[in-house]
């Protein structure tokens, strides 16, 4: 015959030939004795022979049966390595975060040490670049935005605190004692996290936005002023360690809510979903020990 008989067909036959027993059979797959002898005799209507003889208490298949049911047993054998292969990569395979780089590196990068051995068994690969969850391989994710995420579970890190720092060295050469000193001072900018935002809350004038080092990256802009460079409005989630070491220091009072904020986000299904909460939960408890020194 030119095309295969259906797998269910072939699933009767294999272990109607081993147990030597259409009853066995339909026990073993679950289905009734006469769905068992059903698939034999479409089988032997297909082939054009018969597959089973009984002998007593017995069905005995021919030798062509039995040649038949062995190689079947094969294909179910190789089936099952496949599918436990399959799951069991799914299962124990590396989770793969995806965030922004400046994110990784000074939120996230620093708290990796500290990750509890029951998490950190996880084989943790880190991606900087966004992603959908959905068909690049991602299973976790931090996002920075206001949400919500289509078709994703999120929840939120903390919410986003602008204030200006500078280096403690800065400070020494610029004294600083009031926040309209800083009109008086060298900024460093952001592109998208300008100074007046900051300015008009504590309702002083902005200086002019021409002039000085402008950034286009929230970490070159850190880096600039642990430099010494100038004063940076920096966002909470990426000096936290920095003002901790005493690499930056807070000049002035005040600071700024944003609008957006950090939050994990992932997909509630799929093998890796027990790890994948794990790490949000250990995630969530990071960001609710976040440390601000003023």
């Amino acid at each position: 015959m030119s095309r295969l008989p259906p797998f269910i067909a072939l699933r009767a036959l294999e272990a109607a030939a081993r147990h030597r027993s259409y009853s066995r059979a339909a026990d073993e797959l679950a289905v009734t004795h006469g769905a068992v002898s059903q698939q034999i005799r479409r089988l032997e209507e297909d082939f054009g022979a018969r597959l089973f003889i009984r002998r007593g208490n017995l069905m005995e298949p021919t030798p062509a049966a039995a040649a038949l049911a062995t190689r079947v047993a094969e294909a179910i054998a190789i089936l099952h390595d496949g599918v436990t292969t399959l799951t069991s990569d799914a299962c124990c395979g590396p989770l793969v975060l995806s965030t922004v780089p400046a994110f990784a590196a000074r939120w996230l990068a620093p708290r990796l040490g500290r990750l509890p051995t029951s998490v950190g068994d996880l084989q943790l690969r880190v991606e900087e670049r966004m992603a959908d969850l959905t068909t690049d391989g991602v299973d976790i994710g931090l996002r920075h935005g206001v949400g919500p995420w289509p078709g994703l579970c999120s929840a939120p890190l903390f919410p986003e605190t602008l204030f200006p720092v500078c280096s403690p060295a800065f400070l020494e050469r610029h004294p600083i004692r009031e926040p309209a000193d800083l009109r008086h001072v060298p900024l460093l900018r952001h592109t998208v996290w300008r100074w007046s935002l900051w300015f008009s809350v504590l309702g002083i004038e902005a200086p002019g936005e021409a002039g000085g080092l402008v950034f286009d990256d929230s970490a070159m802009l850190v880096e600039a002023a642990i430099q010494g460079l100038g004063v940076a409005l920096a966002r909470n989630g990426l000096v936290e360690q920095d003002l901790l070491s005493g690499r930056l220091i807070r000049p002035v009072s005040g600071e700024v809510g944003a609008e957006v904020g950090y939050h994990v986000v992932w997909r509630d299904e799929g093998a890796k979903l027990p790890r994948v909460l794990a790490l949000r939960d250990w995630l969530l408890a990071e960001a609710a020990a976040l440390k601000l020194p003023g």
